[in-house]
């Protein structure tokens, strides 16, 4: 007689809710497959005469999809620049990075690893259009950014030179001068209009 066909996991697992059995043409239908739902499915048909299995297994695959992109970075000559990237998919993706359209390698100053790059001294021939790439089996995405590196001239507005009032003779004084610069700047004293060089004091 014909059979009465039923469906099961073979991990023990529930059929998802959402599936839908057709009975008439054994047929089971998961609609908006995830990864929870995969796994090794049986099927078993049986009548009065007997019973019999067969089994499929179910893959999820997904192409790879953002999860953090990278963002345009303005950055001072010789400051740190640092970039990472996430993405998602099944299997996981790798990632690469592409600097002016041209592959970019691991080199003395631009550090690689995964979905992050990282300059930490950054100087002019740095700026251009980044981007990072992401891929599986199943597809390849792109995020993209621009690097402007700009220079900065002396500026003390944000530094204090300090006042100190000597309360021994003899006592050491120490004045820090630290303007913000970019490249760093070279430096020169001066006590009044002349010009201060080291000796033994």
């Amino acid at each position: 007689p014909v059979p009465t066909i039923s469906w099961r996991r073979a991990d023990g697992k529930q059929i998802p809710r959402k599936a839908r059995r057709h009975r008439s043409s054994g047929l089971l239908e998961i609609p908006n497959f995830q990864q929870e739902d995969a796994g090794l499915y049986e099927c078993v048909a049986e009548n009065v005469r007997g019973r019999n299995v067969a089994r499929g297994q179910l893959t999820f695959y997904a192409q790879p999809s953002w999860t953090q992109r990278i963002s345009d970075v303005r950055a001072a000559i010789e400051e740190r620049v640092a970039w990472e990237c996430r993405a998602s998919g099944r299997p996981k993706p790798s990632y690469r990075w592409l600097k002016d359209g041209e592959p970019l390698l691991p080199q003395g100053r631009v550090q690689l690893e995964q979905g992050s790059l990282t300059i930490p001294n950054v100087s002019l021939s740095d700026a251009g259009m980044y981007q990072c790439v992401a891929e599986n089996r199943h597809g390849v995405i792109f995020a993209s950014a621009e690097l402007s590196v700009i220079a900065i001239g002396p500026d003390f507005s944000k530094t204090l030179l300090k006042k100190l009032t000597l309360v021994k003779v003899g006592g050491e004084v120490i004045i820090e001068c630290k303007p913000k610069a970019s490249p760093r700047p070279t430096y020169s004293w001066k006590k009044g209009k002349d010009i201060l060089r080291e000796n033994e004091r």
